[in-house]
């Protein structure tokens, strides 16, 4: 995807065997590139967000334990640092599943050969999720493109909710990649922006991310979801997930199960983007089994923006003294998904374990 015109992907290796990241923390105001080398920049990249977006810090985590290898390949190391990175986030699976899929391959491996075999099954993943999120993209589009249709030419409105574009993936994204492909298409596409409180997700990486690719969109406060779709002025909502249960409860940011409701009780589809390596197939109750993460409380009482002097700063927004809950992820129970639009295509909620039979099968 694009940055001022240039392409560009979320995470890189470089030739001098570092990793570098473009720095989420400081979007859209500053594009900062960050240079990883060690175990501990990787897990504080993770955990203060600097990247984000359940695909991308898998990704990253599948890098950590590679870097930690060339350090020391030993089977303790292994086992640390592999404990280290999956901690540093509990919610996405993404981040488990890719750190165990790197331990898999090198944990046979003679010590002295685990750093290669780490990096080239960690390119692989990343690879792997560039070509899945295209066929997400791709399959979404055609649900956006027969709205288009049927609204007669005119432009469909589509409502997402925190970022699950390209910069919560290595390229193309989950939720929005259906929107770029139907704009590769021709087809008109208007974005409606929750601004995703309280790290703004959506009103500062989404639409970062749309304004860059020549999007239209307009950011709306995250409770206008409801009057939007009351007055028909949503055809759609498309959010993304950062774990979903073999039944089809997703996890996702704060507050999208509410969209899930208002988006019931209008008559709008409620879909959720993601891809096989989202789906845990060892749990089927997402309410009771997902384990919701629970951040500082400062992220809800302060803001940090940029200031008329051009210069980056933090604000009180909250009654000093007051308690805050920061419960970052709700989850969306399948009866409230009309559907899942995976790398596989599209599919009910009950049919996920149908459309990836094979993954299931040696998941679960």
């Amino acid at each position: 995807m694009l940055i001022d015109g240039r392409p560009m992907r979320t995470i890189w290796p470089t030739p001098d065997g570092a990793v570098e990241i473009i720095d989420q923390t400081l979007l859209p105001h500053r594009v900062e590139i960050a240079r990883l080398v060690r175990l501990e920049d990787f897990v504080t990249a993770i955990a203060d967000m600097r990247v984000r977006g359940a695909p991308l810090i898998g990704v990253t985590a599948a890098w950590g334990l590679t870097l930690a290898l060339r350090t020391d390949p030993s089977d303790a190391a292994l086992a640390a640092a592999a404990a280290r990175l999956t901690a540093a986030r509990p919610t996405a699976v993404n981040l488990a599943w890719a750190v165990e899929r790197v331990r898999r391959v090198v944990a046979p491996q003679p010590p002295g050969e685990r750093a290669a075999a780490a990096e080239a099954e960690t390119i692989d993943i990343a690879e792997e999720d560039v070509a899945a999120c295209r066929r997400i993209g791709e399959h979404g589009a055609e649900l956006i493109v027969a709205l288009a249709k049927a609204k007669g030419g005119s432009p469909v409105n589509v409502l997402t909710h925190c970022n699950a574009g390209w910069l919560a993936t290595v390229d193309w994204g989950t939720a929005l990649a259906p929107i770029y492909v139907a704009a590769e298409r021709g087809t008109p596409v208007h974005v409606w922006v929750d601004e995703t409180r309280p790290r703004n997700q959506g009103a500062a990486l989404t639409a970062f991310e749309l304004g860059h690719q020549g999007i239209d969109h307009t950011i709306v406060a995250d409770n206008a979801g409801g009057h939007l779709m009351q007055h028909g002025m949503v055809d759609l909502v498309l959010v993304g997930a950062d774990r979903v249960t073999r039944t089809g409860d997703a996890a996702n940011k704060i507050g999208t199960y509410l969209k899930a409701l208002a988006a019931r009780d209008n008559g709008v589809r409620f879909y959720v983007a993601a891809p096989a390596s989202t789906v845990d197939w060892t749990i089927e109750d997402g309410v009771a089994q997902i384990p919701i993460e629970q951040r500082d409380g400062r992220e809800l009482t302060h803001v940090t923006g940029r200031g008329a002097d051009g210069a980056m700063a933090e604000v009180l927004v909250a009654a000093p003294g007051s308690a805050a809950a920061n419960y970052a992820f709700d989850v969306t129970p399948a009866r409230l998904i009309s559907g899942f639009v995976t790398e596989q295509g599209v599919c009910a909620p009950g049919a996920l374990a149908r459309l990836f039979g094979r993954v299931a099968q040696a998941e679960g």
